[in-house]
């Protein structure tokens, strides 16, 4: 409930900045997804939030749910916790079952907003949640988040939906920290080329 409303009043205000939306389409209707997005901003899960229809569960940073308010909205908000720099197995088997019920996970590969994304340090677990669930990576750009509140003064923003990415190459392959690694370089390169476009 808290997640429609919030995604309502977000899509009148965006909508007044405006927010444009590329490739739409290219998302399927229904069934699991992996949202894989570049991160410049705070405002990047609202972006994209707001330009999908479907709900999306964002996973973020565990710091975020210290206070116990902003924990209760977020998971009213569908975003789920992560330790940083560990291996989180609750964070991980959550993901999954939240993929194996036909729900869009939402990930941003870089881990934490970058200025430049060329520079990137991926992370593995986008790659990871794709190979262990067969689910498709949808890779989306947010474009003009890069600014400061608000958003640039009404410079262009748009949400671009890239083709599902194929990663069938590593499918039946043992999942080594090599192969996630080249998988999500290769996620990652798509998403630049969404930003470059």
């Amino acid at each position: 409930m808290l997640y429609r409303i919030a995604r309502a009043i977000c899509k009148v205000f965006l909508t007044v900045l405006g927010l444009k939306t590329e490739g739409l389409h290219k998302l399927p209707e229904k069934g699991p997804v992996i949202i894989a997005a570049n991160h410049m901003s705070n405002w990047d899960p609202v972006l994209v939030g707001v330009a999908i229809k479907r709900p999306i569960h964002f996973i973020s940073k565990a710091e975020l749910f210290d206070n116990d308010i902003m924990s209760i909205i977020l998971t009213k908000l569908n975003a789920f916790p992560v330790k940083r720099g560990s291996t989180d197995i609750k964070t991980i088997r959550y993901a999954l079952d939240l993929l194996k019920q036909g729900n869009i996970l939402g990930i941003f590969p870089e881990g934490a907003r970058k200025k430049l994304y060329p520079d990137a340090i991926v992370q593995t677990g986008v790659a990871m949640f794709a190979l262990k669930s067969g689910a498709p990576v949808v890779p989306v750009a947010c474009i003009g988040t890069e600014n400061t509140f608000p958003l640039g003064w009404f410079k262009p923003l748009l949400v671009r939906v890239g083709d599902p990415i194929n990663l069938s190459e590593y499918l039946g392959k043992k999942i080594s920290s090599a192969v996630l690694q080249e998988a999500s370089v290769s996620i990652m390169n798509e998403i630049n080329l969404l930003l470059e476009q």
